[in-house]
């Protein structure tokens, strides 16, 4: 009985120190409902997303610079940032583009379908 105890033991403690812990985040997803308007005064800013890297209005953009690049877009009024996804887009490379997104103000991200 001892030596079951022993090799559960042992099973347990490899299993905690082979297990990965990640950080998991929340991403809020609205459905989409009638604007106000105020967005639809100025053209939309259209994004890229691709599996390596990202275009702001024709321009590739790196992801951590990509919130100072909005951030200058959308000082003066609200603006809508159209998303589109290129092929083979993980749904972790969305989530985080999502996550960057989310810190900046007056921008309304919409993420179009891929056909």
């Amino acid at each position: 009985m001892t030596s079951l105890i022993d090799v559960i033991f042992l099973l347990l403690l490899f299993f905690m120190l082979t297990s990965t812990f990640s950080k998991f985040s929340e991403v809020e997803i609205a459905a989409a409902a009638r604007g106000t308007g105020d967005a639809a005064d100025r053209p939309p800013l259209f994004l890229q997303l691709g599996s390596d890297e990202i275009r702001l209005n024709g321009e590739t953009v790196a992801l951590d610079t990509l919130p100072v690049a909005l951030a200058a877009e959308t000082a003066d009024a609200p603006r809508v940032l159209l998303v589109a996804l290129r092929t083979g887009v993980t749904a972790q490379r969305l989530t985080d583009l999502l996550v960057a997104l989310r810190t900046i103000d007056n921008l309304t991200p919409t993420v179009m379908a891929s056909s």
